[in-house]
């Protein structure tokens, strides 16, 4: 359920934290099996089973990680119709969430994606999630579970509170060298308002689809990793050309709708 607390801050901040709200022994097997899938699917140039695994741009060319290739990987795609991922965002906790903030009761999950942000991994500048999704119906809901703890050394998210009031912004390619497929900027708009958002193991993000947000760079010894899923009204339309990581899929029911 939504507490009015909760509601108020999406509504004023386009965001709300929840403390501890995934016990340990998810967050361990979620990063057992995102390893085993990431060292099982390391190089294959499309989707294969559920994962779609990307390589850190500025991390490539290390001959040093042995099998250890997840020490090298970016994001892990496509994750949602693994059990380990799935009996996630299907819980009836999560479904109660975003049923309470998108005000329906039919909802698809259609994108999950697992983030390493391994030692010496860039951040990813600010940008809006729905400059992602050109859709039909708004919003679309982020639930950002950290994994490992996030904090200012290794990369924790930053965000602009009460963004989600604005229009989607002008997104500009990243203008980094080597950066990552896909990273793109906003340079249009004052960020000074900005905080950081640091989090424990467990600890669960629930964000706007147009709130403006960014990361910073992995300047630790250790992988910051979270596990973050995008649910929408069932029923959008989506008009993502040739994407290969959106899946639409049904949670909270018995899969009736599924596409």
């Amino acid at each position: 359920m939504i507490g009015a607390c909760e509601r108020r801050e999406w509504e004023e901040q386009g965001f709300f934290i929840r403390r501890g709200f995934a016990a340990k022994a998810i967050t361990e097997a979620m990063w057992r099996r995102v390893v085993e899938i990431s060292r099982a699917q390391w190089g294959r140039p499309g989707p294969a089973g559920d994962g779609l695994v990307l390589p850190e741009s500025n991390l490539q060319g290390g001959d040093d990680v042995g099998e250890e290739r997840e020490r090298l990987v970016s994001k892990v795609f496509r994750l949602h119709r693994d059990p380990v991922f799935r009996d996630f965002v299907d819980s009836k906790a999560i479904v109660e969430i975003a049923e309470g903030l998108l005000g329906v009761q039919e909802i698809d999950c259609f994108l999950s994606q697992f983030i390493f942000k391994n030692p010496g991994a860039w951040g990813q500048p600010w940008h809006q999630d729905e400059h992602y999704f050109p859709f039909d119906r708004h919003p679309q809901i982020r639930f950002w579970l950290a994994v490992s703890e996030a904090n200012l050394e290794n990369g924790c998210l930053h965000v602009l509170p009460g963004s989600q009031r604005e229009p989607v912004h002008e997104h500009i390619p990243d203008r980094r060298p080597n950066a990552n497929v896909g990273y793109v900027e906003i340079v249009d708009h004052d960020m000074s308002g900005s905080v950081s958002v640091c989090m424990q193991p467990g600890d669960l993000l629930v964000f706007h689809s147009r709130l403006m947000h960014s990361s910073s760079d992995n300047e630790s010894q250790g992988p910051r990793t979270a596990m973050v899923y995008h649910l929408a009204e069932r029923g959008t339309k989506d008009g993502t050309p040739h994407t290969l990581v959106n899946d639409w899929m049904p949670i909270g029911d018995d899969g009736q709708g599924d596409r």
